[in-house]
């Protein structure tokens, strides 16, 4: 991997990680564009940019870490259990999900979905518009939520706000509580798999790392500021059509 490949695909985590497009698929189509193996290196990467992508999440919300948000964090740690347990308990499975075919339904299931939450979405009926004041048991159903997630090309931002948007949030605190809800979610998958691969880190060059971990997070960061200003005038019907067109897409590129 040289320097040129670390800008892209940080520039491409950065973007799609907090989106509901599913950042292993754009990964995944991105690098094979690229003609880039999935390797030791690209996985040592994917590790690193991944990270990015957390402290981007903790840059932005620095004022959730006081003391008095305690609440909100017990919530999150809820939301985050059914995918840490079903994660944790089949993982071979998990993985043996993967085939890029699935990754496209998925794109295309998944836009539809948000069509029709988009269609049948009321502002009025939707009364919890600061993540804080979710209750436990709609924390615990975005939690449910998101192990739709665990199938490739779903995303996980795209599951975790099409269920809170079910569970009563608005737009803006369902998305910002998925913005909250990565912090545990990438911080045990890279975790885990930084100790799966740790090896794999001694044969990369840590130039293209820094490079991706660098642009990732500054791209994560201002697309998270730009996210929640794109809800305050519009829907999400824009990423369900670009869904549903990007796995037509991939269908195509695939036959």
């Amino acid at each position: 991997m040289d320097i040129f490949h670390a800008l892209i695909l940080g520039i491409v985590e950065g973007i799609t990680e907090f989106l509901p497009v599913s950042s292993t698929g754009h990964m995944i189509v991105v690098a094979d564009w690229l003609g880039m193996d999935r390797d030791a290196k690209h996985t040592a990467f994917e590790i690193i940019i991944q990270f990015a992508a957390i402290f981007a999440v903790i840059a932005n919300y620095t004022e959730k870490f006081h003391p008095r948000h305690f609440a909100l964090w017990v919530k999150v740690l809820i939301a985050f259990l059914p995918i840490a347990a079903i994660g944790f308990l089949f993982s071979d499975e998990i993985e043996s999900l993967f085939n890029p075919q699935i990754v496209a339904w998925m794109f295309i299931i998944g836009g539809i979905i948000f069509l029709i939450v988009e269609h049948f979405y009321r502002e009025d009926t939707h009364r919890v518009r600061q993540m804080e004041d979710l209750s436990y048991a709609q924390a615990a159903w975005v939690g449910f939520a998101q192990l739709f997630a665990l199938v490739p090309g779903t995303s996980r931002a795209g599951a975790t706000i099409i269920g809170g948007m079910l569970a009563g949030l608005d737009r803006k605190s369902s998305t910002e509580f998925s913005f909250l809800l990565a912090l545990p979610v990438l911080g045990a998958s890279s975790g885990y798999s930084l100790l799966k691969h740790y090896d794999e880190f001694a044969t990369t060059s840590f130039v293209p790392l820094i490079v991706g971990f660098v642009v990732a997070f500054l791209v994560a960061y201002l697309t998270m500021k730009l996210f929640i200003g794109f809800l305050q005038r519009f829907t999400f019907r824009t990423f369900g059509v670009y869904r549903i067109l990007f796995g037509v897409l991939l269908l195509w590129w695939l036959a």
